[in-house]
C-alpha cells in the first residue's frame, strides 16, 4: 500500500478528532453466550478456522538464516518450519514417516538434518528422507514418497504464515484481501527478535474481543496504562483482518502540516490484527518496538494460549534489551492480570446460563466484524473459502 493510501486512512482519523466523532455500525450486535461456551461449537472453530485459514506461526526475524529452524504444536499439530539451504521456507507435520514420532522437539536451532529420536531415520531441510536405519535389513522402500508431509506456507511482511491442512492449496493473497501491502510498511521483515513469553487465558473469543475493544481500556487498565487513555476506536477492514486506531485530539495537529511532513509514526499507529489470531501493537523502550501477540486456541473451549513475540525495528544495545525485558514483564502483567483474568471471570459467568446473550454496541464494530466472520467461516463447509473473501461479512463501520 503506498503511502498516499496510509495518509487517506489517516485523514479518516483526523475527521473523527476534528468532528469529536467515532466509528458506528447500524445497530448494536448480539451473540449469543453459548458461542463462547458450548464444547461443539468450540470444536467447529477450531476446524473450520484454524484449521483452514493461514497462520502466522513464525517471523522473518528469527528464521533468517538457512537451515534455521523451528518446532511447534498448534491446535495438537506438531509443526516443524524450517528455512532450507536456498533460503526457502518450508513447513512440514512434525512426523516421521516410519512410525510418527516427533522428528524434532519443541523449539528453535539450525540443522541441515533431522533425525527421528525413535529409530534414527533422517530428513533434510528440504524435508527429503535422506538416510534409514539399517536399511539393508529394513527391506526396500521409496524414500521420495517417505519425506515429511508438507504445509501449505508463505512468508510476507516478515510473518511466515501456515495453513494447518496438509496437501491444501491456497491462496494467501486473496485471503489477505490486499492487508498484506499495508503489512509492509510496519517494517517486520527486517525487524530484530527480541524476546517471546506466553500466557495463558480465556475462551480464544473473549481473549481476542479484548484486542479489538478501546471501549475497557481506561476502566479496566486504571491502575496500569492510566485513566486518562481514551476509549474511542476508528476501525478499517481488509476482509476479516482490522486496523483499530484512535481519534485522538492530537491529531488535529496533523491539518496544519503538509501531508508529505506527516509522521510514519501517525500513519501507522494503532493495532493491526490479523484474523484469527494476530494483533501487533507498538510500544516503547528508548525506542519503538513491537509486540506480536498470536493467540491459540488451548486445550478446552474456556482456555487459550497467546505467545507473545517481541520484535525491534534496530538491532538493541545491551541497555535497551534490559528496558525491553522491563516492558515485556510489565506487558505480561497487563495482559495476565488485567485482561485475561477479567475474561477468564467473563467465561465463568456466560458459562452458567444467567445471560442469553451479550451485546456489542454501535461503537464497538471491529467486534461486530470479527464475530461476523467467525460465523460466515462456521457455516461454510466447503474447503473452498475464497469466494467467502470476496464479499463483505459483517456491518458497514463509518
Amino acid at each position: 500500500m503506498s503511502r498516499k493510501q496510509l495518509i487517506d486512512l489517516t485523514k479518516r482519523h483526523l475527521a473523527h478528532a476534528t468532528a469529536g466523532t467515532v466509528d458506528q455500525a447500524p445497530e448494536i450486535f448480539r451473540v449469543p453466550a453459548s458461542h463462547y461456551t458450548d464444547p461443539e461449537r468450540w470444536q467447529h472453530e477450531v476446524d473450520r478456522i484454524f484449521k483452514r485459514l493461514p497462520l502466522v506461526l513464525a517471523f522473518s526475524a528469527e528464521l533468517r538464516e538457512n537451515h534455521a529452524y523451528r518446532a511447534l504444536e498448534v491446535c495438537g499439530m506438531p509443526v516443524l518450519l524450517v528455512r532450507d539451504g536456498h533460503g526457502e521456507m518450508r513447513a512440514f507435520v512434525n512426523m516421521c514417516s516410519h512410525r510418527g514420532a516427533q522428528v524434532v522437539a519443541e523449539g528453535t536451532g539450525q540443522a541441515r538434518r533431522f533425525m527421528c529420536p525413535y529409530h534414527a531415520w533422517t530428513y533434510d531441510s528440504q524435508g527429503q528422507l535422506v538416510a534409514v536405519l539399517d536399511a539393508d535389513e529394513f527391506g526396500e522402500l521409496d524414500r521420495a514418497c517417505l519425506g515429511l508431509t508438507p504445509l501449505p506456507v508463505n512468508e510476507r511482511a516478515g510473518m511466515i504464515f501456515v495453513v494447518l491442512s496438509p496437501g491444501a492449496s491456497f491462496d494467501f493473497e486473496t485471503s489477505l484481501c490486499g492487508y498484506g501491502e499495508i503489512l509492509e510498511h510496519l517494517g517486520l521483515k527486517d525487524a530484530h527478535w527480541v524476546g517471546r513469553q506466553s500466557v495463558e487465558g480465556p475462551n480464544w473469543k473473549i481473549a481476542y474481543d479484548g484486542y479489538l475493544d478501546f471501549y475497557h481500556l481506561p476502566i479496566l487498565h486504571r491502575k496500569s496504562f492510566g485513566p486518562d487513555i481514551g476509549n474511542k476506536a476508528v476501525y478499517d477492514a481488509w476482509g476479516p483482518h482490522q486496523r483499530v486506531g484512535m481519534p485522538l485530539p492530537g491529531l488535529t495537529g496533523l491539518a496544519n502540516k503538509p501531508e508529505e511532513e506527516w509522521p510514519t509514526s501517525v500513519l501507522l499507529a494503532g493495532i493491526w490484527t490479523l484474523f484469527p489470531h494476530i494483533s501487533i501493537a507498538t510500544f516503547d523502550a528508548d525506542g519503538p518496538f513491537y509486540m506480536i501477540s498470536q493467540l491459540f486456541p488451548g486445550s478446552a473451549v474456556d482456555r487459550s494460549v497467546t505467545l507473545q513475540t517481541f520484535l525491534s525495528p534496530q538491532p538493541p544495545s545491551a541497555e535497551r534489551k534490559v528496558k525491553i525485558q522491563q516492558q515485556m514483564e510489565f506487558l505480561r502483567h497487563v495482559v495476565r492480570d488485567e485482561d485475561y483474568a477479567t475474561g477468564l471471570g467473563i467465561g465463568r459467568a456466560l458459562a452458567t446460563g444467567a445471560k442469553s446473550h451479550v451485546h456489542f454496541g454501535r461503537n464497538e464494530g471491529g467486534g461486530q466484524t470479527f464475530h461476523s466472520w467467525v460465523d460466515a467461516l462456521i457455516d461454510t463447509e466447503t474447503e473452498d473459502l475464497l469466494p467467502l473473501f470476496s464479499r463483505t461479512v459483517g456491518p458497514k463501520v463509518r
